[in-house]
């Protein structure tokens, strides 16, 4: 795996170990189940039938989930287990923070017809619940965090139809740019025959964010950060919500500072700076050609 070749001069050491130890800690906490971190019996409310907390747990790396370190962020949020992925969903925004999701060859071996089936998320307090209503007019897609073209049965394709797993999306953006790099992502499970580990949500920043309907906040850029543990190549897509067609690879790194998330508890700053070229179309990924490095950011602030 290609590693950077020098060190930030811009930290100490001491800072470096001390925030390697914490988020040790949180990993700790974490690991053990989302019922640690937010309840047992409150959990056990936000299980969909047929799934369990070790089918939760599988769709995170060495099954630690993301972690809010920005503390507004835990005012009101969710968390979701769902068939096939899981979602922190806030009722601030009306949308998910975080969705992550464990993609291997196997289960992008089977392919099912897409039946459209969207819905309001029945375990979401009505007062925090996205409405179908709240789309209509608004000029924006009811978007996909985790998409559809992931999902292997009708269960799980029914659960990504959640509006618990949509944000308002810009139509370009989700029909083209976005569309084009999932099916990139799904490229590499599939043609590269890798596991890959993925995180996907929204970026709200500025003072004044736009709402549809009954207070569902728009995002104003898209994420997608992905890890493949067999190579250790690791990036994150990044696009502006709306219909420029612009999209950018950054570090985690980058992107954990923007969010105030840890994404990948699990791995190390040194790991999250490292950034890969990601590919942006499906075609644009080869069989028998690895990721090629792009980057270390040595700037970037690491949740």
């Amino acid at each position: 795996m290609a590693t950077r070749k020098t060190r930030s001069k811009s930290r100490s050491k001491t800072p470096f170990l001390n925030s390697r130890l914490s988020k040790g800690l949180l990993g700790v906490l974490a690991a053990g189940s989302f019922a640690i971190a937010f309840g047992e019996e409150k959990i056990g409310q936000l299980f969909t039938a047929g799934t369990s907390n070790a089918a939760c747990l599988n769709q995170f790396y060495r099954e630690v989930p993301p972690y809010l370190v920005k503390e507004s962020l835990k005012k009101d949020s969710y968390p979701l287990c769902f068939n096939g992925f899981n979602v922190m969903y806030s009722g601030v925004s009306k949308t998910p923070l975080w969705v992550a999701e464990y993609l291997n060859p196997q289960r992008l071996s089977t392919k099912i017809k897409r039946e459209d089936n969207f819905h309001e998320e029945s375990r979401v307090a009505e007062r925090h619940r996205a409405l179908l209503s709240d789309y209509r007019g608004s000029g924006y897609d009811r978007g996909h965090m985790a998409p559809n073209g992931d999902m292997s049965n009708s269960s799980s394709q029914y659960d990504s139809f959640s509006l618990a797993n949509m944000v308002p999306q810009a139509p370009k953006n989700n029909q083209q740019v976005w569309r084009e790099l999932e099916e990139a992502t799904r490229a590499i499970v599939t043609k590269q025959k890798q596991n890959v580990y993925v995180v996907t949500g929204p970026l709200f920043t500025g003072k004044k964010l736009k709402t549809i309907g009954r207070g569902v906040i728009v995002p104003t850029a898209v994420y997608k950060a992905v890890y493949l543990p067999k190579t250790g190549a690791i990036g994150a897509y990044y696009a502006p919500n709306n219909n420029s067609l612009q999209i950018k690879i950054v570090s985690v790194c980058y992107l954990e500072e923007q969010l105030g998330i840890n994404l990948f508890p699990q791995l190390t700053e040194e790991q999250k700076r490292n950034t890969y070229k990601l590919p942006l179309t499906s075609t644009a990924v080869k069989a028998n050609k690895p990721l090629e490095y792009s980057h270390w950011d040595a700037e970037s602030q690491c949740a």
